[in-house]
């Protein structure tokens, strides 16, 4: 089987090499040349796929630019970003110029599979038109389905293989076609009847976190000001056998999705008539934390005789979670812009994270940004971040992902 594959990121790079290694010929296509170029070497770019799996199969996945050889494929996964635009309303641009360039060459007997997080409706009402320009019929002449990714970037214990696979059909035939797709590289296709609850499915999967996610938070404040430790309140909570699951508090959220895909839904909710409101809240909450997080790290240096003007702050953690170098919507980099507003000076130590062109700042070992450091802030807590030495060496140190627990200090503060 040929199996096509448009956009080559962190989700379609997964899926052609699992494709790949279960014995297919993967066709990549991505508007970014330097990535097809980056395969064609067995050269990986996504840290979930180490280069020497990606060089392993480079004889069965080709990589280009081009949409033309899609014509030959029996399936095509699109994957591309579907971000927000500046007012936060869903930007479905790469998507529309994808559905566009596949309809060009699309031909009867394909499967189309959408995989990019959405709102539901645009598997039928946004991406089957495009394709039917093609003059091909959805569900007659060509298959069309949706199934929402479920990366998770960094984890090794629930990978795509064995995390159970979402799948909704345009038509009872398409669902089938999808399932029997899936069945090739993922233990678990689990069927829904149309492409909107398949759509709705992952919307909810990570509006349950964002929500969650946001009443620890407002919690977190809330303990602040009431001289509570919100880690000992969550540590209690989470003693339940039943009925409670354990969200910890930090300084905003990150990544491809939490922050993103909760606006989705509500966007399409008012097209509707109706105000998601406890989405939206959720969505407010966790967007002020990097604000509330800045405040804490300048009240805790007035506590300490000293104005965040002139103070060199060292930022730990850059990335928005522990142990991957990911950026995107990374909590720190608003905490940071919001600090050099403010005057301070300052320095980053990530592992994972080199360079920070955009603020000319470049990583540093950690004894050498807590040299002169007037404060330490724990904003992502990589594995084998040494607290102890960290608490040691700052002479105020501020945490807002709880990992110094256990450590009693004068100069450390906790969310």
């Amino acid at each position: 089987m040929k199996v096509g594959i448009v956009g080559l990121g962190y989700v379609g790079v997964p899926l052609a090499v699992a494709f790949a290694e279960a014995g297919h010929d993967v066709l990549g296509v991505d508007t970014d040349p330097r990535r097809s170029a980056a395969i064609g070497r067995g050269e990986s770019y996504v840290e979930d796929v180490p280069s020497e799996r990606l060089a392993a199969v480079t004889d069965r996945f080709s990589a280009g630019t081009s949409y033309d050889a899609l014509a030959e494929a029996n399936a095509v996964l699109i994957a591309v970003p579907t971000p927000l635009s500046e007012n936060r309303e869903p930007d479905l641009g790469p998507l529309v110029a994808s559905g566009r360039s596949l309809a060009r060459v699309l031909r009867k007997g394909q499967l189309v599979v959408l995989e990019s997080t959405t709102y539901p409706g645009t598997t039928r009402e946004r991406l089957v038109p495009l394709l039917e320009e093609s003059g091909l019929a959805a569900g007659a002449d060509f298959n069309v389905a949706f199934s929402p990714e479920r990366v998770d970037p960094g984890r090794t214990d629930h990978t795509l293989r064995n995390t159970p696979k979402v799948v909704g059909g345009l038509t009872p035939a398409c669902l089938e076609r999808a399932r029997a797709l899936y069945a090739e590289i993922c233990d678990e296709v689990v069927a829904v009847t149309t492409p909107e609850a398949a759509e709705l499915s992952k919307l909810l999967e990570n509006i349950f976190r964002s929500v969650n996610i946001a009443l620890v938070n407002e919690l977190a404040i809330l303990c602040d000001r009431m001289g509570i430790d919100i880690w000992e309140v969550v540590d209690a909570a989470a003693t339940k056998p039943y009925g409670f699951m354990r969200f910890d508090p930090g300084p905003g959220m990150g990544g491809h999705c939490l922050p993103v895909d909760p606006f989705y839904l509500s966007w399409r909710a008012r097209e509707f008539d109706m105000t998601a409101q406890f989405i939206e809240h959720a969505g407010e909450v966790n967007q002020t934390m990097p604000y509330y997080c800045v405040e804490k790290i300048s009240r805790s240096l007035n506590d300490h005789a000293k104005p965040v003007r002139g103070s060199r702050v060292a930022i730990l953690g850059v990335s928005y979670k522990a142990g991957v170098g990911d950026m995107r919507e990374s909590p720190a980099l608003k905490i940071m812009e919001l600090l050099l507003e403010r005057g301070a000076e300052l320095v980053y130590h990530d592992d994972h994270v080199p360079d920070l062109p955009d603020l000319g700042l470049s990583s540093e070992p950690l004894e050498s940004v807590l040299d002169g450091a007037d404060c330490a802030v724990i904003v992502t807590a990589h594995p084998g971040l040494d607290t102890a030495a960290v608490v040691a060496g700052a002479p105020l140190v501020v945490d807002f992902r709880g990992v110094t627990r256990g450590l009693e200090a004068p100069n450390l503060v906790r969310l």
